[in-house]
């Protein structure tokens, strides 16, 4: 039986990851941050999930989710990791704090990093272990490609994450480990849910930002709304660790002619039509 290694497993993607790899013959551990979340997913999932209980942030407890999966591959390659933990920190540039800047970089860009290291020995860079090289796919965001008013942290987490995907996948050749991105668009998961929208919009006062970010928090509920289903993008994981040559990048958008054609437009004219869509300049 093959396994997978998936960050992030409480909730939305992850978890929806985690219930199609184990529908497909899979064994999947997967990390949380509390036990308790651990022991709700064991109970849907059954004896093929194993948790793991760590914050990507915490080095010392991803090394040791990983020693714990090394005992139990018993010297064979772990089949995929999927890097898909993540947070939004949401908010002007100007007002967010460096503690809201550096908590978005330690979980989206750190975290991966973290768990890339901890587990490539598993993943075959360790040429002794049996079996086929792993897969890493890490789980990114069109926000990756498009920088948004409001959405600073999280545009330079997912920039961030495609430059060091990019330069992975050319490091790990020599080891046959392939790396590849997903990067969806609005996805039907509770990433949203977990912001207080009244008290960010009440925390920027009487400042210039507050209408148009108001504005940006309807757009992203809305385009929430009308996303993909988790299980566009779990199944996009399953095929490509089933896949010899999968590409290296694949982008799931429900807005894809939009913002196909806003990250094809001249750099100023892009500027204006967000802006102006924004309420941050009149029409």
């Amino acid at each position: 039986m093959k396994s997978v290694v998936v960050t992030g497993v409480s909730s939305g993607i992850g978890r929806q990851i985690a219930r199609d790899l184990i529908a497909q013959g899979y064994r999947v551990f997967g990390s949380v941050r509390k036990a308790a979340d651990g022991e709700d997913v064991a109970a849907e999932l059954g004896a093929q999930f194993t948790p793991l209980i760590f914050d990507v942030t915490d080095r010392a407890a991803v090394d040791a989710a990983a020693a714990q999966v090394d005992a139990e591959l018993k010297g064979e390659k772990l089949a995929g990791l999927v890097n898909n933990a993540g947070i939004a920190v949401i908010g002007p540039i100007q007002n967010l704090s460096p503690e809201q800047f550096q908590t978005q970089f330690d979980v989206n860009l750190m975290g991966v990093f973290h768990a890339t290291q901890a587990f490539l020995d598993l993943l075959g860079a360790d040429t002794s272990r049996t079996g086929e090289a792993g897969k890493i796919i890490n789980i990114s965001s069109i926000s990756g490609a498009i920088g948004m008013p409001f959405m600073g942290a999280y545009n330079m987490s997912k920039f961030g994450l495609e430059g060091f995907s990019e330069a992975l996948r050319r490091e790990l050749i020599m080891f046959g480990i392939d790396v590849v991105v997903v990067a969806p668009g609005p996805v039907k998961t509770p990433i949203w849910e977990k912001f207080d929208n009244a008290a960010l919009i009440k925390s920027l006062g009487n400042s210039a930002f507050a209408k148009p970010l108001a504005r940006m928090l309807g757009f992203s509920q809305a385009m929430e709304e009308s996303g993909y289903e988790p299980d566009v993008i779990s199944h996009r994981v399953l095929d490509i660790l089933r896949s010899h040559k999968p590409k290296t990048h694949y982008t799931h958008d429900a807005q894809w002619m939009q913002n196909g054609l806003l990250a094809r437009l001249p750099k100023r004219m892009a500027d204006k039509m967000i802006a102006k869509q924004m309420g941050l300049i009149k029409k």
